[in-house]
């Protein structure tokens, strides 16, 4: 492990220390104890981290070959507060003390180490100050119905608008609008699903914004949307109704000549807002496109078949989720068929249409058998190398050949021993074969103390979650060919 010496100038000055001087100066806190790496920019300012030898110190901490960094003053390492926090932070995640020679602090000190701490609480004052500066603006331009930022939704466009004579964002229609129209209208026809709008617009070869294929999520979300929507005062009552106290605007201004847009927290996984009391509804500076009576009858068609967890998933088998469509890419599911015969399913073809796998002639089963033994040739390998074989340490294994090594000698002395000193070889052999004892019993009682002990796995016994379980640990995907398979291993 090495120093890290830290030197930065920005311009030449007479009043300023040169890079020269200040890596003088930190080599002197190294007292000659360590090896020292030296990092320099020269012609860079501190306002930012983009700079080479910065970035190549911070790679080589990462990296485990820095232990230590010295600066001459605090600014030359960062001249943000903010900055330095984060700095710190990375620092400190890979066990790196941090000394400034000019402040007078060392991170290996109670003082130097309490310095940091408050450095870290201005940080993170600036962070909150800067944080609440941008919601309130946020906030402010979603009084005036400004498009807040981000892809335009399915069927806009990012533009722009002259408002209070000042130009502002917002959303202009394009030729997929129309195509947005005709999923609201033909989703409250009796007997049409979120899927079967997705199977139409695949079949017609119109492209989904995000990608290539339609899946009900998609639509699912388009219709969800109050970007679309003449919002009314029918409009604000079903919000309001799902919980949303805070509107930018009047009650009356929701008249049906504006969309709408909901502002707040959304799920990461699923794009939704998971609680509506948390959120807050602003009317848009460009009208809306669907009346009102229509976005309702969908939404309230969406809240009638909310979908409820499946508690089935994997009954089938142990390798759903990791099976994949070599032509595709997409899963490959399990079915079961005529008389409950298992059978393989591309869902690239039957849920997105873009692929035209119609079958596999590998079974679940064969493809079962052949994971099964990959993975337990793997368990066997692993728990075999895990240390069960030796339980002293490197330095118990020395001490032991020593020991060893005298009573050879002793042994072979006996041969030439007398009377007189025959007693004396056996009792130092004794002595010796003590020694080796308590060193073997002392591995032994460390080894029971052990939190973690190796476990052999039985793959075999396991039932289907648990074998979901390991298999996932050790298998990125499983790529399913028409009569073929391929394991794509995680390790």
């Amino acid at each position: 492990m090495a120093t890290a010496i830290y030197a930065r100038q920005s311009i030449d000055k007479k009043e300023s220390l040169s890079i020269e001087a200040q890596i003088d100066i930190c080599k002197k806190e190294c007292n000659g104890k360590n090896q020292f790496i030296i990092y320099k920019d020269k012609g860079y300012s501190g306002k930012n981290t983009d700079r080479p030898g910065f970035c190549k110190m911070m790679q080589n901490i990462r990296n485990g070959t820095i232990d230590r960094v010295i600066v001459y003053r605090l600014d030359r390492l960062s001249r943000s507060i903010t900055d330095f926090g984060q700095i710190w932070e990375e620092m400190d995640n890979y066990s790196v003390s941090f000394t400034s020679v000019n402040e007078k602090f060392d991170t290996e000190t109670p003082v130097g180490r309490a310095m940091i701490y408050i450095i870290m609480v201005f940080a993170q004052l600036e962070r909150e100050t800067i944080a609440g500066r941008i919601k309130d603006n946020y906030y402010e331009r979603a009084k005036y119905g400004t498009w807040l930022g981000g892809p335009a939704p399915f069927g806009f466009n990012n533009g722009r608008t002259i408002l209070s004579g000042k130009s502002v964002p917002t959303l202009t229609t394009n030729e997929h609008i129309k195509t947005v129209e005709k999923m609201f209208y033909t989703y409250i026809k009796d007997g049409e699903s979120l899927s079967s709008i997705a199977k139409l617009l695949s079949m017609e070869n119109i492209f989904c914004s995000s990608r290539k294929a339609w899946d009900s999520v998609a639509v699912s979300r388009i219709l969800h949307s109050p970007v679309y929507v003449q919002a009314d005062i029918d409009v604000y009552t079903y919000y309001h109704n799902k919980g949303i106290t805070k509107y930018f605007n009047r009650i009356d201004e929701f008249d049906g000549t504006h969309a709408a847009q909901l502002i707040g927290k959304r799920n990461v996984s699923t794009g939704k807002y998971k609680d509506f009391k948390d959120n807050a509804l602003s009317l848009m500076n460009f009208p809306g496109i669907i009346p009102s009576g229509i976005w309702l009858e969908c939404q309230y068609k969406l809240d009638r078949n909310r979908q409820f967890k499946n508690s089935g998933k994997g009954n089938n088998s142990w390798l759903t989720g990791l099976l994949k469509c070599e032509k595709c890419g997409y899963a490959v599911i399990v079915k079961k068929g005529y008389k409950n015969n298992l059978f393989l399913a591309c869902s690239g073809r039957y849920n997105m249409h873009i692929c035209d796998r119609k079958e596999f002639l590998i079974n679940i089963n064969e493809i079962e058998d052949t994971v099964q033994k990959s993975i337990e040739e793997i368990l066997a390998i692993c728990y075999n190398n895990s240390g069960t074989g030796s339980i002293c340490s490197p330095k118990q294994k020395t001490e032991l050949a020593k020991i060893d090594e005298k009573i050879e000698k002793l042994v072979n002395c006996i041969a030439e021993s007398t009377e007189i000193t025959m007693p004396y070889l056996n009792r130092q052999i004794e002595k010796l074969d003590e020694e080796r004892k308590k060193i073997i019993s002392s591995a032994e009682t460390k080894q029971k103390s052990c939190k973690y002990k190796p476990v052999n796995i039985i793959f075999q016994n396991l039932d289907n979650n648990h074998k979901h379980q390991v298999a996932e640990a050790f298998i990125s995907k499983i790529l399913t060919g028409k009569d073929s398979l391929e394991i794509i291993w995680k390790i």
